[in-house]
């Protein structure tokens, strides 16, 4: 089930981050997240106040979450956007987080598939994000999802960990002219 996070899944939200770093630390990394830097409780904590988290669970499980609002990072100034959507008419992704033992069974999808919903019941135009270029099954998953490489330049990832061949992707959003503004893309 996918939804908007409660304050009650802060501490499960806590575990995934745990459990991401312990399976880098032992089978290598594929993101530049550092453990007590990025990402940590405190940007889930800012995310849940700022109504910008959300949770996928199967069963019992919170299998993973997702930060996704309209903040757009100073670094996406320099990209040439495709859409040239307003800022205001823009969803960023800024992390998608699927605990190790719940890879592979598509949770990832399902929890940017439900950021790039909210985007289209929020009027927006495009969804945009990034990730590090070494972070292979991201790339993949991106691009599978129908996102478009905008750009590659140097970011600070959580505004804190410098990173110099950073993608940077956007998805538009297209509505029939004659539909609600949550209607489906085509």
């Amino acid at each position: 089930m996918l939804r908007q996070a409660v304050a009650a899944d802060l501490d499960h939200i806590e575990e995934g981050y745990q459990e991401h770093f312990l399976h880098e630390r032992e089978h290598g990394a594929f993101t530049v997240f550092q453990e007590g830097v990025y990402p940590t409780i405190e940007d889930a904590k800012r995310a849940l106040l700022a109504g910008a988290l959300f949770v996928c669970e199967e069963g019992d499980i919170l299998a993973g979450s997702i930060i996704a609002d309209t903040r757009q990072p100073d670094e996406y100034g320099e990209i040439n956007w495709p859409s040239r959507a307003a800022d205001e008419k823009v969803m960023v992704i800024h992390l998608v987080i699927v605990r190790p033992g719940m890879a592979g069974k598509g949770i990832g999808s399902s929890l940017v598939n439900y950021a790039l919903e909210i985007a289209k019941q929020r009027s927006c135009e495009a969804v945009r994000l990034d990730t590090g270029s070494q972070n292979i099954p991201a790339v993949s998953l991106y691009r599978k999802l129908g996102f478009e490489l905008a750009g590659t330049t140097s970011m600070k990832v959580g505004g804190l960990i410098a990173h110099d061949r950073h993608l940077f992707f956007e998805k538009r959003l297209y509505y029939n002219a004659k539909s609600s503004a949550g209607a489906s893309a085509r």
